[in-house]
């Protein structure tokens, strides 16, 4: 294949040895084909971020880890990818391990994986268990400073949360629906990816909070994790509907809104308000054809940003500041999308 790259460059990338990379590139046998794909991805993302090999300045090599649906981490790769050449004065790369439906085994193989090739630091979207966890603290003995993204896993050793607050975005989208909702009847559904990941959980307690305090007689129902898949969230509704006809509402925090929306089509029922989170091209579609009434977005670009400048400021490429704030939810409506989505 070709490429522009030593060796070197691309085993450091891959997580692989140089000897690997070798018969990888020279199509000698002898190497696994799953092991041959992470070489062939690492000259992909070293093309990505060829710019970046050309820059001076102090170096950093981070791990991105994300278990997310595909369209989380495609908006992750795209907004770090387009934030690198600002991260001045330093020069950064990364290497992506992203992954749409991971067992928390999977995602602490991986993590231990980054402890024994060594990193700069790792960027973690992950569930809130134990193991993780765990793996958090072998990084940190390692001297591989985490940084959590948009959830986080608060009871371990964890450099920083990057991200909105997830409360305060659930009362916000409980707020929304109360005022939408008017008098009308009917009840609300909650719905997840997963239970494991502690942002979702609170951005429930959030909503669950808020509601109570606003509507206290109105029902609202939890519907079990869907990992943000269309299928997955579309048989989940499906069930959810054929119990209670009166669903006016839907709080859709884990994703998958093609397939709740789907559910309520077949079954020729009529929804009132439809809250989501994020501006991926899914969700900009369904909002501009106004079957989405309002989504919950925070600037993906700006946190990864901030991410990177953690890790600088725990080796003192950067002065210290002060703890910094949530990130900024906007609510946008038909009606404000963004230019250039």
């Amino acid at each position: 294949m070709a490429h522009r790259f030593t060796v070197r460059e691309i085993a450091r990338q891959a997580g692989v040895s140089d000897a690997t990379v070798d018969r990888v590139l020279h199509d000698r046998p002898g190497v696994r084909a799953v092991t041959a794909g992470q070489v062939q991805r690492a000259i992909q993302e070293l093309e990505a971020q060829r710019h970046q090999l050309e820059l001076t300045g102090r170096r950093f090599l981070i791990d991105v880890v994300a278990d997310a649906p595909a369209r989380f981490n495609t908006a992750v790769r795209r907004a770090l990818v387009n934030e690198l050449p600002l991260l001045r004065p330093a020069v950064f790369r990364a290497r992506f391990h992203l992954n749409e439906n991971w067992t928390p085994a999977g995602c602490v193989d991986q993590l231990d994986r980054i402890a024994a090739h060594g990193s700069h630091g790792v960027v973690l979207k992950a569930p809130d268990v134990p193991e993780v966890a765990a793996a958090v603290e072998r990084l940190h003995a390692k001297g591989i400073p985490v940084v959590t993204l948009a959830t986080d896993v608060p009871v371990s050793r964890r450099l920083a949360y990057v991200g909105i607050d997830n409360r305060a975005a659930g009362a916000t989208a409980a707020y929304l629906v109360s005022q939408w909702l008017g008098g009308r009847p009917g009840s609300v559904t909650v719905t997840v990816s997963s239970d494991a990941f502690r942002g979702e959980e609170e951005r429930e307690m959030g909503f669950r909070a808020a509601m109570r305090r606003l509507e206290p007689h109105r029902p609202v129902h939890y519907l079990a994790g869907s990992n943000g898949l269309d299928g997955n969230a579309q048989e989940i509704m499906a069930h959810a509907l054929a119990e209670d006809p009166g669903v006016a509402a839907v709080y859709s925090i884990g994703g998958g809104n093609a397939g709740l929306l789907a559910a309520f089509a077949e079954a020729g029922r009529e929804l009132a308000v439809f809250i989501g989170h994020d501006l991926n091209p899914d969700n900009v579609r369904l909002l501009r054809e106004g079957r989405i009434s309002a989504l919950l977005h925070h600037d993906l670009r700006q946190d990864v940003n901030r991410c990177c400048r953690v890790l600088m400021r725990h080796y003192g490429a950067l002065p210290m500041d002060p703890v910094p704030e949530a990130s900024k939810i906007d609510v946008v409506t038909p009606h404000n999308i963004p230019a250039g989505l």
